[in-house]
């Protein structure tokens, strides 16, 4: 239940404070007064699209507040929990739309983007409007009023037939880019096969364009090479003079003064190792020495070898490494244009089967609709009985369709509004006021199964007058039982009807032009109903009806 909201600096609005009960308020002024502008700041705090065409002129940004009362709603309290938002009994949602064309939401303190505050919106408020009934002369829409009157096994068996049918779309989209890449694609496979072909017959390894370099400089340098390995080796054991012997010796004399001083063992320690690291190195130069024979076919195999690499290279990539990128992904492309990483026979069994789990659901899906038909049928024929539209008939008509996401059944309303008169599309027999009654009705119907905080209605009783006017008040008035109803009126019917009254009124002066609204007290109420039935030239006469229809 929404208990307060707060809007500052939106349209023609300065700043306005309301705060509401259970059962069902209006709202009432002068055209052009800002009537529908508080709905319009509802809709946007509660995550519509906003522009910076509602700020006030000369200000900084346009906020909005509002204060929610929440009770029993499972599924709010997950979804706030999910998102990292306490979740409390009470709500507080702040909305600010800044002059940039930004805008900042908060949930409880806590900052959210759009999509979350929309999600939450949906939660909290219905808000039914001349919009919904250009909706409901959409044929397209009317399958999502029929799901709409579901509850969770229907919701649960829609998400798994809409997860069979996006399988299914998969699946038959890779086997028709198959076919069609194999067609329209046949130059580029070509060519990809070539490349590839041509890039592992040369069994490139990763970095071997720079191994193979330095070999080819170490074979170009021999002869440096070993010369060098050679006076060193003989520097340091050679048959005239040895470093290593003289090391050798050097630490065999310092080991027997060991015992004579600390420092003559450190340093018999020290000559020690540096005797072992030259005695090392020696041999492993002798070792290099020895392998250090020239070998002119390896070489010529290198230069070869690299030559190839060059070749590839050149056409492929800047070095190996590059090229065995590119090959990587030429493949996955090859791979993509021909199916070749899902067999012919892996895909038709895959599709027969989604295929097979897509019509069972599907088969599904249709029963359970036809049986919320049958029985949105009857409670919409029970509540047109209620607006003197007892002699209409009103039925949900099936015909097949193409598979989608919303099953492979199109669905229409169809409605009768006068004995004698065939079934025809709701599109096109609804006149004005048969079209409020009926989105009333449904919207009555729905009332009764939706956990909404609150629904707000925004001039639906246009068209209608008399008693019809009153049956609907009554029906709002019914609705708002449940828990509460906000609506905008100009019926004085409707507006005799509710437990509360604000009244929206616009004051100009040469400056400005601002929305002010009040609650009315029982003799201002008897005041405005009586202008309505009146005009400006107000009566005792309609005064009384005036008292007559608050006091029914």
């Amino acid at each position: 239940m929404l208990l307060e909201i707060s809007i500052k600096n939106f349209a023609i609005i300065e700043e306005v404070r309301l705060a509401f009960d259970k059962g069902m308020t209006v709202l009432t002024g002068e055209t052009g007064a800002g009537k529908s502008i508080i709905i319009d700041a509802m809709n946007l705090l509660l995550g519509a699209r906003a522009t910076t065409d509602v700020i006030r002129h000369g200000k900084p940004k346009a906020e909005m507040e509002g204060l929610f009362l929440v009770e029993k709603d499972r599924a709010l309290f997950d979804y706030l929990e999910e998102q990292g938002i306490e979740a409390t009994e009470e709500l507080i949602i702040r909305r600010e739309v800044l002059a940039n064309g930004r805008s900042i939401s908060r949930i409880n303190g806590q900052l959210v983007n759009l999509s979350v505050l929309k999600e939450v919106g949906q939660h909290l408020v219905d808000i039914h409007g001349q919009h919904d009934q250009e909706e409901l002369m959409k044929g397209q829409h009317h399958i999502g009023l029929l799901d709409s009157f579901g509850q969770e096994d229907f919701w649960n068996l829609k998400s798994d037939y809409q997860a069979a049918f996006e399988t299914y779309r998969t699946i038959r989209k890779l086997v028709l880019d198959k076919q069609k890449n194999e067609q329209e694609h046949k130059a580029r496979i070509e060519m990809l096969e070539f490349q590839m072909a041509e890039i592992e017959a040369a069994a490139l390894q990763s970095q071997e364009d720079l191994n193979l370099m330095k070999e080819r400089e170490k074979l170009l340098n021999h002869k440096q090479i070993a010369d060098t390995l050679t006076n060193t080796h003989a520097l340091l054991d050679n048959e005239d003079f040895s470093s290593l012997s003289n090391v050798r010796s050097a630490m065999n004399d310092m080991e027997s003064l060991e015992e004579y001083d600390v420092e003559y063992k450190e340093i018999a320690s020290s000559l020690s190792d540096s005797y072992y690291v030259l005695e090392d190195v020696t041999k492993r130069l002798g070792d290099l020495l020895d392998d250090m024979d020239f070998d002119g076919n390896r070489l010529l195999q290198v230069e070869s070898r690299l030559d190839l690499i060059h070749s590839i290279t050149r056409k492929y990539g800047g070095t190996v490494d590059d090229v065995l990128h590119y090959f990587s992904k030429i493949t996955d492309e090859y791979n993509h244009l021909t199916g070749a990483d899902l067999s012919e026979q892996d895909l038709e069994s895959q599709l027969k089967s989604a295929e097979y789990a897509l019509v069972e659901l599907a088969g599904k899906l249709s029963q359970e609709r036809h049986r919320l038909a049958t029985v949105l049928e009857e409670e919409i024929r029970q509540e047109l009985q209620d607006l003197y539209m007892e002699k209409a008939r009103f039925q949900v008509q099936f015909s097949k369709a193409k598979f989608s996401r919303q099953g492979n059944e199109q669905i229409e309303f169809y409605i009768s509004a006068n004995p004698g008169e065939d079934l025809k599309p709701l599109v096109k027999v609804a006149s004005g006021g048969e079209l409020s009654r009926l989105m009333l009705a449904i919207k009555s119907a729905f009332s009764r199964r939706e956990d909404k905080t609150s629904i707000v209605f925004d001039e639906v009783d246009t068209g209608v007058s008399g008693r019809v006017a009153q049956a609907i008040a009554q029906k709002i008035y019914k609705i708002g039982q449940h828990g509460q109803v906000l609506a905008i009126s100009h019926l004085p019917q409707v507006i005799a009807i509710a437990d509360h009254q604000f009244f929206i009124e616009k004051v100009s002066d040469e400056a400005s032009t601002v929305s002010r609204v009040r609650l009315l007290a029982m003799d201002e109420r008897v005041e405005e109903i009586a202008k309505m039935l009146a005009g400006d030239q107000v009566s005792e006469a309609a005064r009384t009806q005036a008292r007559e229809l608050l006091a029914k």
